[in-house]
């Protein structure tokens, strides 16, 4: 791959159990370290539901459908790299499993980033003898800074751990990686290892700008929205839980129609200000990756692309 390539495919990826995945717009591959030290890599060709239905690219609602995609690649993913570093052979996960591990998943998401701060903004205002109502302006902001301190306190948590640890040192090999192919270099250890760990582009980045919207959004919307007098306050707090809820799926889609945009205009002073934070994140959820893990991230992401040019041909 030569340096003056225009690397227009765009790729990104996640770090699974001493591996990484990488997917391309037609491809999906996952490369791991098995314990015996070689690289097994897996590859699969990708179809956005996108491609059926055209209205699912549309700005604000592409986000929405890339969050929902990349959690079901991320479980695949995992499923099969957990399998591997056990030396199991790989068992394929039926879509009934699949979607009861989701269902685990998005259920404990919005548990501790939706539930939870809600009870507690709730709780503070009793604890200070202030009747704090989902209309209420300072509820929202209380509830917006409990969503930081806990999805701080939870990326804390779990860097504690060893395996964590080197899942984070994979996620900033797969950021190396992707940064050396949109650079148009050649795709080898040397040159990736002069990158960078934080990305622009990154999941966490992701998570982060969506609770940033989420506290505004709330704080401004909710004291104006009528609530019920004629039933009882603690629905009126269901209502607006699941309220919440619902409304994720367009601050995400508005999340990244900013990622994307920010990604395409880094050159702009005012973009990279509104970057930081994201960027900032980072150094919890990355680490310098080894020479190694680096070689496991450049098979995946060159398998991806293998994949991506062997679709491409063959609908060409």
């Amino acid at each position: 791959m030569s340096k003056t390539r225009q690397s227009n495919i765009h790729v990104g990826g996640q770090a699974v159990i001493e591996g990484v995945m990488m997917r391309a717009p037609k491809s999906m591959a996952i490369a791991v370290r098995r314990p015996n030290g070689q690289i097994l890599v897996k590859e699969d060709r990708w179809r956005s539901l996108s491609e059926r239905w055209s209205f699912l690219k549309w700005p604000f609602v592409r986000g929405s459908l890339a969050i929902v995609e990349a959690l079901i690649n991320g479980m695949q993913a995992l499923t099969f790299s957990a399998n591997q570093a056990l030396e199991e052979e790989e068992e394929s996960l039926g879509r009934g499993a699949l979607f009861f591990t989701m269902l685990l998943a998005v259920g404990a998401g919005i548990l501790l980033f939706v539930v939870l701060p809600h009870v507690i903004s709730g709780l503070v205002g009793r604890l200070f003898g202030v009747g704090l109502g989902v209309e209420n302006f300072l509820f929202h902001v209380i509830d917006g800074v409990v969503k930081i301190i806990i999805f701080l306190g939870y990326v804390w948590f779990v860097s504690l751990f060893k395996d964590i640890r080197r899942i984070f040192e994979y996620h900033g090999a797969e950021h190396k990686s992707v940064y050396a192919y949109e650079a148009g270099e050649a795709l080898t250890i040397e040159n990736a290892k002069r990158f960078s760990t934080l990305h622009p582009r990154c999941g966490t980045a992701f998570i982060l700008i969506v609770l940033l919207i989420s506290i505004f959004f709330f704080a401004i919307v909710f004291p104006f929205m009528p609530t019920l007098d004629v039933i009882p306050g603690i629905i009126n707090h269901i209502i607006a839980i699941v309220m919440k809820v619902l409304l994720m799926f367009p601050i995400a889609g508005l999340a990244y129609e900013m990622i994307r945009f920010g990604s395409k205009n880094m050159e702009w002073r005012l973009v990279r200000l509104a970057i930081l934070p994201g960027m900032w994140m980072q150094k919890l959820t990355t680490r310098e990756p080894s020479d190694e893990q680096l070689e496991v991230a450049l098979a995946a992401l060159n398998s991806a692309l293998h994949g991506q040019g062997r679709v491409a041909g063959e609908l060409g």
